[in-house]
């Protein structure tokens, strides 16, 4: 079992000065195309690209080439370089690419420097509305300088539940998400990765997702474990580069167990 960033030693300063500057690096390129007639490619899975994906995670890789050459990458657009270093940062310059080509600042750039395998700090910037998550071990959850923490909720006839879109749960991971969807107050869909920031502001209390790559949940560890929530697999284990892509975060960890029967059946 890996070990929480709750446990681990803090984030030192400069690495997390390091983080901010990497995403005011890709914010300011990206701001440069929202709501712009950018031209979008189908990358080998279906999924979308643009020029700013690519350029946001070409700007921020040039860097942290500069600045931790021996450190590791894992980027969504341009793979992985030196991943079994002990320090690898994990970028997803956009998640959320649908939403930023339709116009819809609900997208956000996913920054993550994982030590020995475990994220350790985790950033969600949303580059339109000007918000960024900060989670370090060793320093909480802060958002413009404000110490955050996920709200009490126990019970899931009063929790509100977020996921990005029902086609992401496809096979036995449809009824099993159903069971949940099913059990709880407010469902939506459609906040990438926002949701998990405002589940950190206390505004939500459960996020479910599958089919999730590493780049899509390393950032998000540390922000909501950091403001005392919970994040693991649909089994309740913690998340790793080998889990399954299921993801459940929680603000109180009564309302995950819960959750996690719900998903079991």
């Amino acid at each position: 079992m890996t070990v929480s960033s709750l446990a681990a030693p803090p984030v030192p300063a400069d690495l997390i000065a390091l983080a901010n500057r990497l995403a005011d690096t890709s914010g300011a390129l990206i701001r440069q195309y929202f709501r712009t007639p950018v031209a979008v490619d189908d990358k080998a899975d279906d999924s979308p690209v643009t020029i700013a994906d690519r350029g946001a995670e070409e700007a921020m890789r040039a860097v942290l080439a500069e600045a931790v050459p021996d450190h590791g990458i894992i980027g969504e657009e341009f793979g992985r370089s030196n991943e079994g270093a002990e320090l690898v940062w994990v970028l997803d310059p956009i998640d959320g690419t649908k939403a930023f080509i339709s116009g819809k600042p609900s997208f956000g750039t996913l920054i993550a420097l994982m030590r020995n395998g475990r994220p350790w700090l985790g950033v969600i910037d949303q580059p339109i509305t000007g918000e960024r998550w900060i989670g370090a071990a060793g320093h909480g959850t802060t958002l413009a300088g404000r110490t955050l923490a996920t709200r009490a909720c126990p019970d899931l006839d009063k929790a509100t539940l977020y996921a990005t879109a029902p086609e992401m749960f496809r096979g036995d991971d449809w009824p099993a998400f159903q069971r949940l969807y099913q059990s709880v107050k407010l469902p939506r869909y459609g906040c990438d990765c926002y949701a998990y920031g405002l589940l950190a502001l206390g505004f939500v209390d459960l996020v479910c997702e599958a089919d999730l790559k590493v780049y899509d949940w390393a950032a998000v560890v540390p922000v909501i474990e950091q403001a005392g929530g919970i994040v693991t697999d649909w089994q309740g284990r913690p998340l790793t580069p080998a889990s399954d892509g299921r993801v459940l975060a929680a603000g109180d960890a009564r309302l995950h167990a819960a959750a996690l029967a719900r998903l079991a059946g």
